[in-house]
């Protein structure tokens, strides 16, 4: 195995495991990593039995450190390398935006820079309570991409973004549930068990409903003009034409927990 890379672990009841692994640099994410993330995402959106994708980083100390500092000479030496390496990174980021199925981010320890843009484009993000966020592009001299800051004033509002880019300073875990950065704060003894429940909550739910419900929630980002509310009712109407529709029905009208099977 590999001293750095992106794993994908399987486990049970349709939850899939997407594991940033640099463990020398606490989980920094080197080039090599930007590059594998699409290929991996695509390669989970097309398995029918993952029905929930969880991001976390190896070991305890952290979810990701940012960006691999060490590779900057290289990586990001002038504005043309610079735009090269954001185009890799801003693959990364549209693979997770545009996967069809939830993602929830899995946050302990350190998680800043590039490590908390990766968490902004999962759906929901759990936090341990030894959780540290902080955006530090104005300690480093970058520039910050665009569809990076639009990403986190959606997330937690123009005031919020504007703090922690303009002071680069670290959120705890109170203050990032405050902001809205995060939804859940948990003991950190507790973290992995309280998210694989969580998860296996989700991946229970049926898959069409949250299918709809998530592209519905992202249109409601786009400008209305720009909206794809004809993709949406499809989905919506997908659903009531489903098996998973009549299952729900009859295992309420039985008083039974419903299995849903995404057809």
């Amino acid at each position: 195995m590999s001293e750095f890379g992106v794993d994908i672990e399987r486990g049970p009841s349709g939850v899939a495991w997407m594991v940033l692994r640099n463990p020398a640099r606490l989980n920094a994410v080197r080039f090599e990593m930007w590059e594998a993330i699409p290929g991996l995402v695509a390669e989970l959106a097309a398995d029918r039995d993952v029905r929930v994708l969880v991001l976390r980083g190896a070991g305890g100390a952290a979810f990701a450190a940012g960006a691999d500092i060490s590779e900057f000479a290289t990586q990001r030496r002038d504005p043309a390398s610079a735009a090269a390496y954001e185009e890799t990174n801003g693959r990364a980021f549209a693979a997770l935006l545009a996967f069809e199925k939830p993602v929830v981010a899995m946050l302990q320890g350190v998680c800043i820079g590039g490590g908390l843009a990766i968490a902004a484009c999962a759906d929901l993000r759990i936090a341990a309570a030894d959780v540290r966020m902080a955006l530090p592009p104005a300690r480093l001299g970058l520039g910050y991409a665009y569809a990076g800051v639009e990403r986190l004033v959606r997330l937690v509002g123009p005031s919020v973004a504007s703090e922690m880019f303009f002071t680069a300073r670290t959120y705890a875990a109170d203050e990032a549930l405050r902001t809205g950065l995060v939804n859940q704060v948990v003991a950190k003894a507790d973290l992995e068990a309280f998210t694989t429940s969580y998860a296996a909550g989700i991946a229970a739910n049926a898959p069409l409903t949250i299918r709809a419900a998530k592209r519905a929630i992202a249109e409601t980002q786009r400008e209305p003009a720009a909206r794809d509310l004809e993709g949406v009712r499809r989905l919506i109407a997908e659903c009531f034409a489903s098996a998973d529709y009549a299952e729900g029905v009859r295992a309420f009208l039985e008083k039974r927990t419903p299995l849903f099977r995404g057809e």
